[in-house]
């Protein structure tokens, strides 16, 4: 598990384990979102797991699963709700973060923040949203 910090308030990472909570909940972290639906792979944990051991440490979670390449508006603007009203900081996860880091972008994007503010903070994290997101945005 790599987090990698978008704000103060998220950071995002690739699939994440029952036994990574603790060290979740360790560094700071309030609460989880899922962006990975149930199955996808053969291995991952189920949703159910990780909030039962997140619940358990003492974390809020939240299940907004997309399925890999269909981060659409609707979704972007839940996905920006749910990091509004979750205790922060929030770590958003899905299979390598990157559906986590799209939703953040159009979500922030909807909200009037720079296209060219937006790169740069996903770039640093090591995600580039070009493809998403054109500079010439906003």
């Amino acid at each position: 598990m790599q987090i990698k910090l978008l704000t103060e308030a998220l950071s995002v990472s690739g699939q994440i384990e029952t036994i990574d909570i603790v060290d979740i909940a360790g560094a700071g972290f309030k609460s989880i979102v899922c962006n990975r639906p149930d199955g996808e792979d053969a291995d991952q944990p189920a949703f159910a797991e990780i909030d039962a051991a997140a619940n358990a440490a003492g974390l809020a979670t939240a299940y907004l699963p997309i399925v890999s390449g269909k981060a659409m508006g609707d979704e972007a603007l839940a996905f920006g709700a749910l990091v509004d009203k979750l205790p922060k900081p929030v770590l958003a996860y899905c299979r390598t973060g990157t559906r986590s880091t799209t939703l953040w972008t159009l979500s922030e994007s909807a909200r009037g923040r720079s296209a060219a503010d937006i790169l740069s903070i996903t770039k640093a994290a090591g995600y580039d949203m070009s493809a998403v997101l054109r500079p010439s945005s906003n």
